[in-house]
């Protein structure tokens, strides 16, 4: 299958679920700063929710761009990528109401390990699906750089069940940055 009809529908479901996320945060009950003080937790699960979609396809739109053809098991793999990143409106809200509960803390951290691990997987079909992608081969090298953000998710759940509620939460935060970090650094051959 040609990726540019393929990158389209992902691109629209990617924006679809970005609207739907900003659609979900309260307004500042009333027109101060602290009001929108309150909201703050909200807005830094939207950070950390829009950061993740983002680099999604971000990525996605520089490795379609690398790649001319796909087979079925990226489709099938993207599909189940795009059913699971379409729950991070709900998740995302979710923690954000309720930033010191241990069952909202640990499904927006499963949702974020889950959503990591199926790009991951998906990367790794794409290579397949064009074996002789000299580009490709050089980045599948680079992939072990790809456990640096779950590490940080893992240490997150520790810091959540051991003694600080919100660490998913922050460690969320500080795992979709070292994923940006990683795909900038391999973007540009480091």
């Amino acid at each position: 299958m040609e990726t540019n009809r393929f990158e389209t529908f992902i691109d629209a479901i990617i924006a679809i679920i970005i609207t739907v996320l900003i659609l979900k945060i309260n307004q500042p009950a009333e027109p101060t700063l602290s009001a929108i003080w309150d909201l703050r937790v909200s807005y830094l699960a939207y950070l950390i929710s829009f950061l993740t979609l983002f680099n999604i396809w971000y990525s996605n739109h520089n490795l379609f761009q690398k790649i001319d053809n796909i087979d079925n098991s990226v489709v099938w793999i993207y599909g189940i990528m795009t059913f699971i990143i379409s729950l991070v409106p709900y998740f995302t809200m979710w923690v954000a109401r309720n930033v010191e509960s241990i069952p909202a803390e640990t499904m927006f951290g499963l949702l974020f390990v889950s959503t990591h691990i199926i790009y991951i997987i998906s990367i790794k079909a794409i290579y397949r699906s064009n074996p002789y992608n000299k580009f490709l081969q050089e980045i599948d090298k680079k992939s072990f750089y790809h456990s640096g953000p779950l590490i940080m998710i893992f240490i997150g759940f520790i810091l959540t069940y051991t003694f600080y509620r919100p660490g998913i939460y922050i460690s969320c935060l500080i795992a979709i940055l070292i994923w940006i970090f990683i795909g900038w650094r391999i973007e540009n051959g480091n």
